[in-house]
This record gives structure tokens, sequence and C-alpha cells, in this order.
């Protein structure tokens, strides 16, 4: 098992975290607008805590988005920057997916719809299940768009988190019907379930250079500039 250290800046939330074999350090922060605040000083409280510096770390892993447009900027230039700095790999994760791979961390659900309020009337949608080694793989192609237009999965008995489902309750329940058992409105993605999607990416052979390192928003930037006007 490698040392990762992972960050997520992707949504309101801002988390750190460090998997060292089965020893897993986490920082979480709702942060609302600090995450360049807390991430820098996340990463040296859990450095700190371990006992080691950067110069232990196999791999860094960060949530790429969907999410804040803001927050998946910071992660990626923070990431960015440690990676050229200390020659690291880089381990891209869905931040959909890592809400996933949560929801059957803490509750052992194997097929989990992640949805993020993207605001302008749209949701970051994805769709997981679980595959023989315990990590959450996409089922269709994550996607942005009006609550009416989003792709369904094939079955039913459905998990369903993230904050689209209290933003936008009474239209996924319309659109899920008897697809979704369950949904909890108030999941985020945490930085340990990016580490551990991280081994997936290892495994995989998957890695990046830092120079590759780039978020994913699925909109373009046309729409974020219509957005900020």
């Amino acid at each position: 098992m490698k040392n990762i250290l992972a960050i997520d800046t992707s949504t309101e939330a801002c988390s750190v975290a460090l998997v060292m074999d089965s020893d897993v350090i986490e920082r979480f922060e709702i942060a609302r607008q600090r995450h360049t605040e807390l991430v820098l000083p996340m990463i040296d409280s859990v450095l700190e805590e371990a006992g080691i510096s950067i110069a232990s770390i196999d791999v860094l892993a960060f949530g790429r988005g969907p999410g804040s447009f803001t927050g998946i900027r910071i992660g990626t230039g923070v990431v960015q920057g440690i990676a050229l700095g200390a020659g690291l790999p880089v381990a891209p994760v869905s931040s959909l997916a890592a809400i996933a791979q949560g929801i059957y961390r803490t509750g052992g659900d194997k097929k989990v719809i992640a949805a993020i309020d993207a605001r302008m009337q749209e949701i970051y949608w994805g769709c997981f299940q679980l595959d023989k080694k315990s990590y959450m793989q996409a089922t269709q192609a994550e996607v942005v768009a009006k609550p009416e237009f989003l792709p369904l999965p094939a079955g039913d008995n459905w998990f369903a988190a993230g904050t689209a489902w209290s933003a936008y309750e009474n239209e996924l329940n319309i659109l899920t019907k008897e697809k979704v058992k369950e949904y909890d409105g108030g999941c985020l993605p945490h930085a340990q379930d990016i580490a551990i999607l991280a081994c997936d990416v290892i495994e995989k052979d998957q890695l990046i250079s830092a120079d590759c390192v780039e978020p994913v928003y699925l909109r373009n930037e046309i729409a974020w500039k219509k957005q900020n006007q």
C-alpha cells in the first residue's frame, strides 16, 4: 500500500486525508469560500500527526470535479503545485464517485446515484456500482443537466446522495420514482474516499504527471462566464 495524500475542495466542504496502509488521518470542514485558507494548513496538520513529510508521500490524489468552479480550481492548483515541487504522480478522482464511495464506506450500499447541485437549475449527475474490489465504478457517463433531462440508470434499489437531492427534492423524486429506495441530501465528498478510489487509479496504471492535471467542470467556460455576469 502506498502513502496517499488526498484533497477535495470541489464542494462547500474542504477535506484532506492521509492514508498509510490501513491508517487514515483526515481533516474535514464545511468551508464555504474558505478553501484557500484551510487546505494547506490541513495538509500540514495530517502530515504532522503522521510524523512524516511530503517526501514520504507516494501519490497525490484530488477531487477533479465536477463541483464548484472556484473550489475545483483551488484543488487543482494546490495538487499541481505540490506534485511539481515534490515530483509526485497524481490520481484524479471524480467528486461524484467519491460521494458514492463514501456511501458504501459508511452504509454498505453498492448502487449509488450521486448528484450535486450545479446551480443555474442544473445538476451534476453520476451513477455508480461497486465492483469486485470494492471500488465504485461509473455505470454511465457523468453529465450536467436540468432535472427532467437526467439519464436514469438501469434497475432499481438505488441509494441517492448529494446536495441535489435536497435542492431538487420534488423534481428528483418524480424523475426516479421507484428506482431510488432512500436518499441523503447532505452528503459531500470526503478526501479519504478520494484516497480509496486513488488505489483503483494506481492499480489500473492511470496515474498522471503534474503537467497533465486538469479539472473536470462538465460545463464549458462560457456557461460559467454567464453565471458570473
